[in-house]
């Protein structure tokens, strides 16, 4: 019974252990910053039957400023953290590209205020800039290009495919934000560039589809899809609305994984806690009915309630003891095998070691109380009558 007793704590710490990384993880996950608020941003995916110009686009925007509970609307090619991305070659001073690729974006003039996106110098976009005569670029990219300077006033070249080049006018300098999907990587050099593009010869562009960031004053973005889903054809009937989301559940999706693996840890973890903690007041129990008389024995000689505690629990936690240790060295080597599945969290953290620990010995602890009291509360004076 001891031998099964260590088997079954040793996995049940092995469960603990791996299921403290995975919460460790998400916890990490959700609270890493993504640089920008998603706090009731709403995310209307829109397309047009045919590619439109830019002036319909903005009708669009102003029409939904509007609307009833709409703050402000802002314009982007797609949600960031949404999965989809845009990346350039960048080159400064006529030099031969960068080897670190740039994520770009497209935005409207008022979009890095609609995502709290604090400028550190310069200024917005104007409504008359296109792309790709100005930018806006966040801090990583001044550290990859501009060795951490302020870039203000400064010019880039964006370079093509095909081997042209575009001189580039850096207008604005923000704070880092993702706009990448994953985040266990660090926030990449960004660029924004105008939503409003045009060609070589200076003939606007035309865009088939497009994101409308709509900020609300409701505490549930959600309860305005409906309303807002109807007035972006009402407004010009080229478009519709082909996906709505708010931006919070955008950022949540990016942890669905680690989300699913923390509660299916904790589960788990339950389970086996449970499944400990029975299989000690089991042999505990049995344990204090088996030597019902030696301890009778025992305390009509005189022995005080703490030897026997003692005599009743000391071979039982002496396995506790050495399945904990069994079961830690089996997380050390699980914990090599799914490190890739850790964010910021290392089997060998010792805060990660001691909570299997602790809530292993609450668990004996309190399923050894019971035995406990059984067996101090035995009747010397009945035991020796029965002999």
């Amino acid at each position: 019974m001891h031998a099964l007793i260590a088997v079954q704590v040793s996995f049940c710490f092995l469960v603990l252990f791996v299921a403290g990384l995975f919460v460790a993880t998400f916890d990490r996950l959700t609270h890493e910053t993504t640089g920008f608020s998603a706090e009731r941003v709403l995310n209307l995916e829109a397309v047009t039957h045919q590619a439109q110009p830019p002036a319909f686009w903005e009708q669009v925007e102003e029409h939904l400023r509007e609307v009833p509970e709409v703050e402000s609307v802002a314009m982007t090619t797609w949600p960031p953290m949404s999965g989809e991305s845009w990346v350039g070659e960048i080159s400064i001073g006529g030099a031969a590209p960068s080897d670190v690729l740039t994520d770009l974006l497209a935005v409207s003039p008022g979009w890095m205020e609609e995502m709290k996106i604090p400028f550190l110098d310069g200024r917005d976009f104007r409504r008359e800039e296109t792309y790709p005569n100005a930018a806006i670029v966040n801090q990583a990219f001044a550290n990859q290009f501009f060795r951490g300077e302020d870039p203000v006033g400064m010019r880039f070249e964006m370079v093509a495919s095909s081997g042209g080049r575009s001189s580039v006018e850096i207008a604005g300098f923000v704070k880092d934000a993702r706009s990448r999907d994953n985040l266990r990587l660090p926030i990449r050099p960004t660029a924004y560039v105008p939503f409003s593009a045009v060609d070589a010869a200076g003939t606007p562009q035309l865009r088939g589809r497009g994101t409308f960031v709509v900020r609300t004053h409701s505490a549930n973005p959600l309860a305005l899809a409906s309303l807002l889903r109807q007035e972006v054809p009402r407004a010009r009937p080229e478009f519709y609305v082909n996906n709505i989301r708010t931006q919070a559940e955008i950022n949540l999706a990016r942890t669905f994984r680690e989300r699913l693996l923390a509660v299916l840890g904790l589960f788990f973890a339950g389970v086996a806690l449970v499944l400990g903690g029975v299989g000690v007041y089991g042999v505990l129990h049995y344990s204090v009915l088996q030597r019902k008389r030696e301890i009778g024995i025992r305390m009509a000689v005189g022995a005080q309630a703490g030897v026997i505690a003692r005599l009743v629990t000391v071979d039982v936690f002496s396995m506790v003891v050495i399945g904990a240790i069994a079961g830690l060295a089996l997380g050390m080597v699980s914990g090599r095998f799914i490190e890739s599945l850790f964010y910021q969290v290392k089997a060998t953290d010792w805060t990660m070691m001691a909570l299997p620990w602790a809530m292993m010995l609450v668990t004996a602890l309190a399923a050894a109380v019971v035995p406990v009291m059984r067996a101090v509360r035995i009747d010397p004076v009945e035991m020796l009558r029965a002999e």
